[in-house]
């Protein structure tokens, strides 16, 4: 976790130790809802082991918008950062590991430690690039582009997660999914 951290910003290693004494390690089986709608977010975590997805139901069908897997930070974001209530799910893929550390904990760290702060806005900022440059992918490619593009993105997930899943992330109907997955060599 430091390495993962130290990449983001580098901070004095004496701070960096102090913060993450902080975090703790949790343990959630395969399809533990982490976060549920309605619920607030009062962790962060990072992950060791396992891969988690976080969707919007609608319909009783699930909309994914994002996979976490080692080695990153996984939560709902704005229901951490805000304390409000999430508008959607998070689950365990697989069984998962984790290091986790309390929304208190956090905002403890960061008001008594500037470069903290920092490293956190930066994180964010990492994460918000991110979006827009999935809500773009979203709204200005075809299905081509975004399998293309999620193809030399994150090949490893073909393996790792179901292509219901993928094709959910996506945004592309299962059997064009499988169309293009079988078009391909990954």
């Amino acid at each position: 976790m430091k390495e993962f951290l130290n990449k983001i910003h580098s901070i004095d290693q004496d701070t960096l130790d102090a913060y993450l004494s902080e975090w703790t390690e949790y343990k959630a089986p395969k399809k533990t809802i982490m976060t549920a709608p309605g619920e607030t977010e009062r962790y962060l975590y990072f992950v060791l082991e396992g891969i988690q997805k976080s969707y919007y139901l609608n319909e009783d069908k699930q909309h994914v918008i994002a996979f976490t897997y080692p080695p990153s930070l996984s939560g709902i974001p704005e229901s951490f950062l805000t304390q409000t209530p999430s508008k959607y799910f998070l689950e365990t893929i697989t069984e998962s590991v984790f290091l986790r550390i309390s929304f208190e904990k956090h905002q403890q760290m960061m008001h008594q430690h500037r470069e903290i702060e920092t490293l956190f806005r930066k994180a964010t900022e990492f994460i918000l690039i991110g979006m827009v440059q999935r809500h773009y992918e979203l709204m200005a490619f075809d299905i081509n582009q975004r399998f293309t593009s999620f193809a030399q993105r994150s090949p490893h997930l073909f393996s790792l997660v179901t292509h219901k899943d993928l094709a959910s992330y996506l945004r592309i109907d299962s059997t064009n999914f499988s169309k293009l997955f079988n078009s391909i060599k990954i």
